[in-house]
Formats: C-alpha cells, structure tokens, sequence
C-alpha cells in the first residue's frame, strides 16, 4: 500500500469516518470533526506506522490530510 493510502486509512480509522470523506485538501478538524486530542492521537498512529518522529513544531503544521500524505512521504519510512 502506497504511503498517501495507508495515511488515509489510519486516518479514516483513527476519527471513525469513512475512506470517502478523506480527501487531501480536508482539514481534520474543519472538514473531518477531529479535536486536539484526535490531532495527538493521529499524529501518535503515524508515528508508530511509520517509524517516524514528529516533533510538535512539525505536527502543529499538521492541519490537512495533504499535510500529512506530504510529511510522511518526505520523512520517509522505515516498514
């Protein structure tokens, strides 16, 4: 599974939505309902699917499913 389709997913699992509603240009708290807490918790999924670190000056940039396709394809992975 590409990158950009795992992130998706984690993401539609993690908030409980369906795949559809995850699009790049949705921001996950104006567009997909998250809260802080489901930012940190999503943030903590793709940490530990990756093998990535995600320092909070990073994850505060975080907003859009876009924006986490795009640092995780940059950061790389280590599975």
């Amino acid at each position: 599974m590409a990158a950009a389709e795992k992130v998706k997913s984690i993401i539609a699992e993690q908030l409980g939505i369906k795949a559809e509603e995850v699009t790049p240009e949705a921001s996950f708290i104006d567009d997909l309902g998250a809260d802080s807490l489901d930012t940190v918790e999503l943030v903590m999924a793709l940490e530990e699917e990756f093998g990535v670190e995600i320092p909070d000056e990073d994850a505060e940039k975080i907003t859009t499913v876009g924006d986490a396709i795009k640092y995780i394809e940059e950061k790389g992975t280590k599975k």
